[in-house]
C-alpha cells in the first residue's frame, strides 16, 4: 500500500471503477501529451512506468500519468497543497471533465486532503493533520457524517496520550473515504478479494527536466519499494513547520 498519495482525477465516465477494471493498461501517448501539457516550462521524457501502488506519490521531478476512456489521473507533488482550493487553474480542468477530485495524504504525517470540482467549479475541499484543520472549504458532502460524528476514531498507539485537539477521525482515513466514495477503491486495505486496489491502476512515468537540460534518451528508473512511495513529504514537512501550518 503506498504511505503517501498525491494525485487529481479528472471523470466523465459515469462509473470510474468499471472503467478501470476494464481498461487495465492505459493510453501512453495520452498521457504523455498530457504531461507536456501540464509542464509547459519543463521537458518531459518518458521514464519507469509502473503502478500506482508504487508511483501515487511521486517527487517533485516526476510525474505519473493514466489515461483510461473517461478517467484520468495525474500523481504529482503539485496536487500536494495544505490547502486544496488553492490548486493551479492548470491543473483543475486541463480536460474539460465533468468532475475533477484531489486526493492526498501522507501516513508519516498524519495529514490528509480531499477536493471537488464540479466543471471547473469549486465545490468542496478538506485537510488537516491529526490536531489542527488546514482547510474546510464548501459545503460537507453526506458520505462525511460518520466521521464527523466520531464513528471513526483515530486509533492510538501504546502509550499514547490523548491530545485534547484530537480531530474525530485521522485525517488519511477520511481522505481515503473521499477516494472510495468518488472513484470506488481504496489505496490501503480491501474489503474482500474482488476489490480494486492501487496495485491494480497502471501509470506512465515521465521525468521533468529544466528547459533544454533533458537527456537523449530516456533513462529506466527502477521502481522503488512501495514504502518509499511519496516524494511529496520534504515539501509538506515544510509547510509544516514554517509559515503555510494553519495555527
Amino acid at each position: 500500500m503506498p504511505s503517501t498519495v498525491s494525485s487529481l482525477w479528472y471523470v466523465d465516465a459515469p462509473d470510474p471503477l468499471a472503467v478501470l477494471r476494464a481498461h487495465p493498461g492505459p493510453d501512453p501517448d495520452a498521457a504523455f501529451a498530457l504531461a507536456r501539457q501540464l509542464n509547459p516550462d519543463r521537458d518531459v521524457v518518458p521514464a519507469a512506468s509502473g503502478t500506482m501502488k508504487v508511483w501515487a506519490g511521486p517527487d517533485p521531478e516526476s510525474v505519473y500519468i493514466g489515461c483510461y476512456p473517461g478517467v484520468t489521473v495525474v500523481c504529482s507533488t503539485r496536487a500536494a497543497l495544505p490547502r486544496p482550493k488553492k490548486l493551479p487553474e492548470l491543473l483543475v480542468r486541463p480536460l474539460a471533465s465533468e468532475h475533477t477530485y484531489l486526493i492526498c495524504y501522507d501516513l508519516s504525517l498524519g495529514w490528509g486532503a480531499f477536493a471537488y470540482w464540479e466543471r471547473g467549479e469549486f465545490r468542496r475541499s478538506f485537510s488537516a493533520i491529526r490536531v489542527n484543520i488546514l482547510e474546510d472549504e464548501g459545503m460537507p458532502r453526506v458520505w462525511e457524517r460518520p466521521y464527523w460524528a466520531g464513528e471513526h476514531p483515530i486509533e492510538l498507539a501504546p502509550g499514547e496520550l490523548l491530545d485534547p485537539q484530537l480531530l474525530p477521525f485521522d485525517p488519511p482515513d477520511f481522505a481515503e473515504a473521499a477516494n472510495q466514495e468518488w472513484l470506488g477503491f481504496r489505496y490501503r486495505g480491501k474489503a474482500s478479494e474482488t476489490d480494486l486496489t492501487a496495485d491494480g491502476i497502471e501509470v506512465c512515468g515521465f521525468s521533468l527536466f529544466p528547459k533544454g537540460e533533458a537527456p537523449g534518451a530516456p533513462e529506466a528508473v527502477p521502481e522503488p519499494h512501495a514504502e518509499h512511495n511519496g516524494g511529496s513529504r520534504r515539501g509538506l514537512l515544510r509547510w509544516l513547520r514554517g509559515g503555510d501550518r494553519v495555527s
